[in-house]
Formats: structure tokens, C-alpha cells, sequence
């Protein structure tokens, strides 16, 4: 690529203007057009590089502006701010305002140093300019009618065609993929907002099919969540070839991470990894349960920040889960300073909105970003919903969990599991202990005293499911085997989620059921409900529930579905989402692939629960049993 398609701006540090930060943008090979160019001497990996953007004509030369501000603006929110980069910020809210007479005096206080754009006919751009070029992209490209904003506003109720995913694609879901689409195709980076159980996920694997072979797509997820990407794009995706870049073997080259379609890694993972990551172009930069970089502030928000890649897009239910803040800093990851500098957001917006309850304020902001998110509440896609709505949820396993899992294995194999009656008590004891593993490892060694966090990924999981459905106001019924289990989970939430999350189990007379129930069924009632599957799964209207979670799981469909029922039933009048956790490479996912491939057979087959396990022989409960690696590792 000539170098006069590489453009950059020098920006001087104050306390020694010769070092400074050269910011690239547009494209090439920096290393050789710097030199070409003749720019002052700057580390390319140090420096800010941005690739694309749409080219405007200024005084016939073509210069891609539209990357320069919201570099720029990164820039200023860092400690090295200097005098150009607060001009900047100044000619941002200007345009913003649209305060176009004050541009020229604006220019005109804009330091030589921190404007120079040289290219190879050797001409230097002035203030003026490169201010103009700047103003006429932005106006044109994202505020007019025909700009990228009218055609993101248009594609969120488009058809994206065919979409190549084995799957029935809901209408609003297929608008969803036409948007993102959209907003690919223009280089705009965007938040899918939707609730939660709309299928945020498969709208985000739709995208990557319809973008397959451009370069490696990279999903970023709580650690919880690695090893349900992996498996929800070999479900919906096959086609797709997935790399996980997780736990202590992974690769310290780039070359695997090239040689596929999807890399899969967390949160954590892409942080100490960052030199790697972002060594790679990749096509979509995916990153789920985007409030996870809501404190702009944190190491992991920087570092997922500074990840390149043609496409951005950030997957929500909570885009603001306490303050505006927590939208700024998502918003800076999918398209860096389109909301300016965090300065200038508090003073014009969060301030305004938060404390002084400013409509104006309010209004300028939902007019700002509306088109680069998409949020789709239940109810207003209530027509394509069906009354319910079933998923299972992979979680991870820690090491302790995994540790505690083949120990457990180990020991009923070494002392031998007998033959007959005996046999079977033997099986049913070892398949209690890997349940309660699964579960939490504090209700297998019983003790439940301390923090219970990061030490089981389905705690973990469900903590992280809750505080969506929580923020969105709807209910919850969370049905456990165990009374112990019951009683963790309920320290838990209460202490994570700082709401009353009750337990309803056999332990407690008539009256006190009763007054949960009556609870939980009025509108000021408690958001979370756990109930033990064995005193609450049969016989309650439990109506005030959306969403039913099925902690552990009880081998006998029919009672699973009878605890379903407590939700699903007359009177009901919103979709119900049932989700059941089951522990990947487990014997929980093995018997879950058994009752989904052949649930009619496996009615009558299981239908008295799991004595039929203790039928199998050490060969089959093995195979059955053994953890599976290839279910990743918190």
C-alpha cells in the first residue's frame, strides 16, 4: 500500500516534546511509510494505529478523517493529555452542538505540532483543513439522512436473507443480524442491548457466518461462559471452526489463532495475553457480557480497548447497570470517542442526567447513541415469542471442582463398586458426590462458611444470569435437590444481589410456605425464589416467574417439567425462560445429550430417576462418568 495512504498526527508530550505519540491512521505498514514520509521517530507498536475509515476530498487530496478525533479523544483521556488534544475536544463538542461558527477561532488555537498530517507529495495539512475534512465526513456520514445512521436505523427491521445457522431465526433475530450486518459493513461498532433469553448469542454466530473467511473472529466472555461459546457455535455453526485460547497450555503463538474461524478466550485471559491478541487483525471483536468492562478505569477494559479488529461489538442486557459511566466506557470499546472524552460525558450528560434529572441532556444522549445500540425488551417482541422458552446452560469447572471430581472417581474405582444391590447403592452414592461437585464444592466437603465466588461455574454463571433478570425487574424460580445447596445459594445472591432470595424447602411448616408463595406472587414480593425440588415442585402457582433455573438436575424429565409447571400454567402471562445448568465434559452433560437426543425413549427408560445407571458396568459408567477436558477450565 503507496504511503500516501498513511496519514498521521504528531502529538508533543510537555515534558519533552521530541518524544511525543505519533497516532497513524488509515492504512499500510507504518515501519516503512513513517520512514518514507519522513515523521518524527516513534515505536510503531507504541503508537495509536488505526486502519480504515471512509475517505472525504479535501482540496484534492483524499484524506481519511473520520478515525482522527475519536483517536484523538482516546488519547485525552489518558494522563499525557496535551494543549492539541484539549483543542480537539473542543472542536468535538463543538461539531456536537452544531456550533460551526466557532470552528475557525477554534482552529486557529490548534498547535502546529498537533495538527501536522504530512503525505508523500510533502504537503503539510493546516488547522483549518483538517478541521474542515473532519466536519464534512462527520456531517455527511453519521448525522445525514443518508448516512450510516439512517441505514443502521433501516436494517434493525431488515432482512439479512439467508443466514447459514441451524437454527429457526425468530423475525426479530433475523432484523438483528441485518442490523449488526449494517453496521459491519459501515465500520460502525455497536451494542446488542437485547434482553436477556432474546438469543443475543445467536444473532452475534449469525454475523460470524455471514463474515466467515475475512480474517479470525474473536469472542471475549466471562470464564464462565468459554466453554457455552464453544459449544453454542458448534450447535448453531458447525461450519465454523473454533479455537479455545484458555487454561495453562494455551498457545504463545499467533499462528493457531490465525489458523481458524473463531478464537474463544475471557475476560482474564485476554488481558494477560493482550501482546498477542493484539498483534492480530481481526475481522469481529465480539465481547459478551460487556459490563464487565464497565469501569473504564480497569486493567481489563484498557486491555480490551487496545484489541484491533474490523468490526466491534459489545453484547449486553445491563448496558447500565448504576451509573452513565458504565455506558462511556462500552461505548469507547465499539467506537472510541464518539461520546468524547470521559470528562466531557460527565459534565455534559452523566451529571446532568443523573443528579439534575435533565431531559434535554437525556434526549441528546438517546439521540447520540440510538443508532449504535439495539434493544429489544420481551414485550416488544412478544408476537415471536412462543409461552416457553427451554435452554441449557454449559458451565465451566474450576480446577478445585475438577480436582474434587476425579478424586472422587479415583476412590469409588479403587475400593470397587461391587455387584447387585450393593452395586447400585455404590453407583447412586458416587453419582450424589459428582452432583454435589458440579454443584459447589462447599456442599460436597460441607462446609459453607466464607466466600463462595469463583469456586464453581455454576455459582458463577447463575449469579451473573440473576443480575441481568434482577436489573430488568422480572422473577425468578431457581429449583435445587439439595437443602444445603438451597441454603448456599440463598447466602449468596442475598450478599452478591442485595435482594432477598428466600428458600422454600421441607424443612418449613404449611403457613411458612404459604407466605413465601403469597410473596413472591405480588408485585412488591422478592425478586428470587429457590425452591427445593422435592417441597416446591409440584402443586404451587408460582406465576410471578419469568424464568425458571434448574440448578441441578433431576434425571427424570417429567419431574423437571412438573417443577417447569410451577411457572408455566394458567394465569401466566409472559414467557417463561427455562434454563437448566449443566456442568460441561460432565456426567451431566453426558446424560443431558441422552435425555435432548431420545426424550421419549428416556422417559420410560430413566423415568425412575438414576437407578438405571447402577445397571451399567464399570466400562459404560466410566465413559459415562469421566470429566472431559475439552469442557475447559475456570
Amino acid at each position: 500500500m503507496p504511503p500516501s495512504e498513511l496519514h498521521a498526527t504528531f502529538l508533543p508530550d510537555h515534558a519533552s516534546p521530541a518524544d511525543g505519540r505519533l497516532l497513524f491512521f488509515g492504512g499500510g505498514r507504518p515501519e516503512a511509510a513513517v520512514a518514507e514520509l519522513g515523521l518524527p521517530p516513534g515505536d510503531p507498536v507504541a503508537a495509536e494505529l488505526y486502519l480504515g475509515g471512509e475517505l472525504a476530498e479535501v482540496e484534492g487530496v483524499a484524506t481519511p478523517v473520520r478515525p482522527v478525533l475519536p483517536a484523538l479523544t482516546r488519547i485525552a483521556s489518558r494522563p499525557d493529555i496535551t494543549e492539541s488534544v484539549a483543542v480537539w475536544a473542543r472542536i468535538a463538542n463543538a461539531v456536537d452542538d452544531d456550533k460551526f461558527d466557532d470552528l475557525d477561532r477554534i482552529a486557529g488555537e490548534l498547535p502546529a505540532e498537533g495538527h501536522s498530517a504530512p503525505h508523500s507529495e510533502g504537503h503539510v495539512w493546516t488547522a483549518k483543513a483538517l478541521v474542515g475534512a473532519f466536519v464534512e465526513s462527520y456531517t455527511e456520514l453519521l448525522r445525514s439522512d443518508s448516512g450510516l445512521n439512517l441505514r443502521l436505523i433501516t436494517a434493525q427491521h431488515a432482512d439479512p436473507g439467508e443466514v447459514r445457522v441451524n437454527a429457526d431465526l425468530r423475525k426479530y433475530q433475523s432484523h438483528g443480524i441485518a442490523w449488526l450486518e449494517a453496521a459491519a459493513d459501515g465500520g460502525a461498532g455497536v451494542i446488542l442491548a437485547d434482553d436477556m433469553g432474546l438469543g443475543k448469542t445467536l444473532q452475534s454466530i449469525g454475523l460470524l457466518v455471514r463474515r466467515a473467511g475475512i480474517a479470525p473472529h474473536l469472542v471475549v466472555c466471562p470464564t464462565s461462559l468459554v466453554g457455552n461459546w464453544q459449544r453454542e457455535i458448534a450447535r448453531f455453526a458447525p461450519q465454523l471452526s473454533v479455537h479455545l485460547h484458555h487454561g495453562p497450555a494455551r498457545t504463545k503463538s499467533a499462528a493457531p489463532l490465525t489458523d481458524t474461524d473463531v478464537v474463544v478466550t475471557s475476560y482474564s485471559i485476554a488481558l494477560r495475553d493482550i501482546k498477542l491478541l493484539r498483534s492480530i487483525g481481526w475481522d469481529t471483536i465480539v465481547i459478551d457480557e460487556a459490563q464487565a468492562i464497565k469501569n473504564h478505569r480497569s486493567r481489563t477494559a484498557g486491555a480490551v480497548r487496545d484489541l484491533t479488529g474490523r468490526v466491534r461489538i459489545a453484547l449486553t442486557g445491563t448496558p447500565v447497570e448504576n451509573h452513565l459511566a458504565e455506558l462511556w466506557s462500552i461505548s469507547e470499546f465499539v467506537n472510541p470517542g464518539m461520546l468524547g472524552i470521559q470528562a466531557d460525558f460527565k459534565r455534559r450528560f452523566a451529571d446532568p442526567i443523573e443528579i439534575g434529572r435533565d431531559p434535554v441532556a437525556a434526549a441528546t444522549l438517546r439521540a447520540r447513541i440510538d443508532p449504535v445500540v439495539l434493544r429489544r425488551m420481551k414485550e416488544d417482541v412478544a408476537a415471536d415469542l412462543p409461552p416457553k422458552i427451554e435452554s441449557v446452560v454449559a458451565c465451566t469447572m474450576t480446577d478445585e471442582q475438577a480436582g474434587l471430581y476425579r478424586e472422587a472417581i479415583r476412590e469409588a474405582f479403587d475400593e470397587g463398586l461391587g455387584d447387585g444391590i450393593t452395586r447400585r447403592g455404590r453407583v447412586l452414592k458416587l453419582l450424589t458426590r459428582l452432583k454435589q461437585i458440579c454443584n459447589h464444592p462447599a456442599q460436597y466437603v460441607g462446609v459453607g462458611d466464607g466466600d463462595l465466588a469463583e469456586r464453581s461455574g455454576k455459582l458463577d454463571r447463575v449469579t451473573e444470569m440473576l443480575t441481568e433478570v434482577v436489573e430488568e425487574g422480572d422473577k425468578t424460580l431457581i429449583f435445587t435437590q439439595y437443602r444445603q445447596m438451597g441454603e448456599l445459594l440463598s447466602r449468596h445472591l442475598e450478599a452478591e444481589l442485595g435482594v432477598a432470595a428466600p428458600f422454600l424447602h421441607g424443612g418449613l411448616d404449611q403457613p411458612a410456605r404459604d407466605k413465601l408463595v403469597d410473596e413472591f406472587q405480588t408485585g412488591e414480593g422478592p425478586a428470587i425464589l429457590l425452591v427445593s425440588l422435592r417441597a416446591g415442585g409440584t402443586g404451587l402457582n408460582l406465576t410471578g416467574a419469568s424464568h425458571v433455573v434448574h440448578y441441578d438436575r433431576w434425571w427424570n424429565p417429567a419431574v423437571e417439567d412438573q417443577a417447569t409447571d410451577r411457572a408455566h400454567r394458567i394465569g401466566q402471562t409472559q414467557t417463561v425462560h427455562v434454563h437448566k445448568l449443566v456442568t460441561a465434559g460432565s456426567l451431566e452433560e453426558r446424560v443431558d445429550e441422552l435425555l435432548a437426543r431420545k426424550r421419549a425413549i428416556a422417559e420410560a427408560v430413566v423415568g425412575s430417576g438414576e437407578d438405571w445407571l447402577g445397571e451399567l458396568d464399570d466400562s459404560q459408567l466410566r465413559k459415562l462418568i469421566e470429566l472431559d477436558d475439552e469442557g475447559g477450565r475456570l
